[in-house]
């Protein structure tokens, strides 16, 4: 995707893609660039650089991201969601969640949404086929999400589903984020499933990161107020652990002591829950 500014573009599809401010880091560009992408820009991997000074483990931590919602979505899949709503879901990149899910089982549906207009026109060209969508939503606003009419159409919400929250939440205070999590628990029919990772550390290098982050707000949660965002779900095993340290054939592991991390967990919503739990809420 050239670097044009102000003007609509042409990205790698070949399709145009609307107008951006390339002299502006973007969230879901800077993320591309640490997972080794080509959508991004000058002002993108910029931001990318001057982060990775701080902490040169962010590509690593991306990656490790990655694999989790990778082995999330192939779980529950096997248990037999069939629905799979990602949020903030970010350019596509190698294994998509439908690409996963449908790897499990042809008839998983999987609705995409971000409100990155540049990322709603590359998952409307590279991600769409059958049981796919993508639709243009703010996470500020779940109720417009769920009430979305493409949403509906390919989801049932009074069927088992799986709500991907994929290292957004930190873009949210912890009472924001937890209000966020509570609408789509609530919508969320019995036998589904929230799945959550989320970036942390201590003050040293997560406080940093997030006082130091120019593409967006960033805050640098605990692992008790992640714990929160599950609040009224139970944890399937290992509860809430490191992203690379998620497997629910493993026993539980202690959240982890690095400067940074991503943590990560998979919350339930049914007295018949998959997998084994700690309890929580």
């Amino acid at each position: 995707m050239p670097a044009v500014d102000g003007a609509e573009t042409t990205g790698r599809t070949g399709l145009p893609v609307p107008a951006v401010d390339t002299s502006k880091p973007s969230i879901a560009r800077v993320y591309d660039y640490w997972l080794g992408g080509k959508d991004h820009f000058a002002a993108d991997r910029a931001e990318a650089e001057r982060l990775l000074a701080i902490y040169p483990d962010l590509p690593r931590l991306a990656r490790e991201n990655r694999q989790f919602q990778a082995r999330a979505i192939s779980w529950l899949a096997a248990q037999g969601i069939r629905q799979f709503l990602d949020i903030g879901s970010g350019l596509p990149t190698a294994r998509n969640t439908h690409e996963v899910a449908q790897d499990a089982s042809p008839s998983c549906r999987v609705v995409y949404v971000d409100n990155d207009p540049v990322v709603m026109s590359h998952a409307r060209a590279l991600l769409m086929g059958s049981g796919v969508g993508a639709v243009q939503g703010d996470l500020g606003d779940p109720a417009a999400i769920l009430a979305d009419p493409d949403v509906l159409k390919l989801l049932d919400p009074g069927e088992p589903a799986a709500v991907i929250l994929g290292m957004v939440l930190h873009f949210f205070d912890a009472d924001t984020a937890r209000k966020i999590t509570a609408a789509f628990t609530s919508w969320l029919a019995p036998g589904s499933c929230l799945v959550i990772s989320v970036g942390s550390g201590d003050d040293q290098t997560g406080g940093r990161l997030a006082r130091e982050y120019a593409a967006g707000t960033l805050y640098n949660h605990t692992p008790e107020q992640i714990t929160g965002f599950f609040a009224g779900l139970g944890m399937v095993s290992p509860g809430l652990v490191e992203a690379r340290d998620w497997d629910p054939a493993l026993p539980g592991a202690p959240a982890g002591s690095r400067a940074g991390r991503v943590l990560a967990g998979v919350g339930w919503k049914s007295s018949q829950r998959p997998g084994r739990d700690e309890g929580n809420g």
